[in-house]
């Protein structure tokens, strides 16, 4: 009996803290497991040394007859304490610094959602902050328990035992490189969809694909705008044309007024010599007045043309924003040329020449006598 038991811790090994061995699980509890390391003795995990996560009870990860790879942290005649977790954790790390260095996608899956962000097991514990595990704001993360992410590192240090991880990092690679591509397909002169994502004073930022583009203010109408909100809202979806393209900095100018049709095609056959239109005084310069009489459509008013008398400006006359009628003398849309005349208009409001001159004549006496002659008359007839 005595030999039998010599020769058993004969063949037993000798360990030393540090050493990888090989366990098999032979008794599972809650908050510890045994294992036979061919130590003289029968080895234990703590729970805390399975994962690195946290585990409610061993049962949940382990089951008798499991072999697994373990590290030696204590060794002693009678006593022998394996971890589970730093076996793992010295491949994990070397492992995870070489995929650091080649910048490559990791996928994983969430294991515990925690204040703050989403964790992984990566052999080690992994952490991803909140504010990178999407390009956009997330208020609630209850979801993403059990959902497989790619990630990239963000940070490594195997001596801190520190792991931050970022999913946006992947998101936002994956959106540049759609950004590269679409901008060199872009062509000037195409019309293209695009939804607006926000106004400025000077203009609207608008999505068309992944790129967003600047539609200017001046390109918003053929007429002069204000505000980009008198055109367009947050959301909508318009079409636009790509005036250029700027690869290198990824700028796209767009024009919404490039997509619509002109304003003098719009008011061809709407107008004739001889109409009467209603009109806003928009510029006043030494020869003359230009007068909107359609969004985008001026028309010049010359100076001989503003009124009945002579002036010098036609600020004597005229200011601008001033409502004004005019008289059409003549359009030519292909040109983008109207004459107008507001004299016109006086003159047809003004009696003729000859009327005015009788209207404005002293009133006379057809009897045929004169006030002299009545005056002289009672003088006799006085001196009589």
């Amino acid at each position: 009996m005595v030999d039998e038991m010599n020769n058993e811790l004969a063949g037993m090994r000798d360990l030393n803290v540090g050493e990888l061995v090989t366990a098999k699980i032979t008794k599972v509890e809650e908050k510890q497991a045994y294992a036979d390391a061919g130590y003289k003795v029968d080895a234990v995990i703590p729970i805390s040394e399975l994962s690195s996560l946290h585990v409610e009870k061993v049962s949940d990860v382990l089951v008798e007859g499991d072999e697994l790879e373990c590290k030696v942290t204590k060794v002693e005649d009678d006593e022998l304490v394996l971890s589970r977790r730093a076996a793992l954790a010295d491949k994990a790390w070397g492992e995870l610094q070489d995929k650091f260095n080649a910048e490559e996608i990791i996928e994983a899956e969430v294991a515990e959602v925690v204040k703050g962000g989403l964790v992984v097991d990566l052999g080690v514990r992994g952490f991803i902050p909140a504010s990178l595990v999407e390009r956009h704001f997330v208020e609630d993360f209850s979801e993403y328990k059990g959902r497989t992410l790619r990630l990239k590192i963000a940070e490594i240090d195997p001596d801190d035992n520190k792991l931050i991880l970022s999913q946006r990092a992947v998101l936002d690679e994956e959106v540049e490189s759609q950004k590269k591509d679409l901008l060199d397909k872009l062509q000037v002169g195409d019309v293209v969809k695009g939804t607006v994502q926000r106004l400025t004073d000077f203009g609207a930022f608008v999505d068309i694909g992944g790129v967003d583009g600047l539609v200017h203010i001046s390109q918003m109408a053929h007429h002069r705008v204000e505000s980009p909100g008198e055109i367009v809202n947050e959301g909508d979806q318009i079409d636009v044309k790509i005036l250029a393209v700027d690869s290198e900095s990824e700028r796209v100018s767009l024009s919404i007024k490039e997509t619509l049709p002109g304003p003098w095609t719009t008011i061809e056959g709407q107008m004739e010599p001889g109409d009467i239109v209603e009109g806003t005084v928009k510029r006043l310069v030494s020869f003359g007045a230009f007068v909107e009489v359609a969004p985008g459509v001026e028309g010049l008013v010359h100076i001989s043309q503003i009124a009945n008398r002579h002036i010098g400006t036609p600020d004597e006359v005229l200011e601008e924003g001033q409502s004004v009628n005019a008289k059409v003398l003549d359009i030519n849309p292909a040109e983008q040329r109207i004459s107008l005349s507001i004299r016109e208009l006086e003159r047809e409001d003004t009696p003729d020449e000859k009327v005015l001159n009788e209207y404005e004549a002293p009133e006379e006496d057809h009897s045929g006598f004169s006030l002299g002659d009545m005056i002289g008359d009672k003088l006799k007839k006085y001196k009589e």
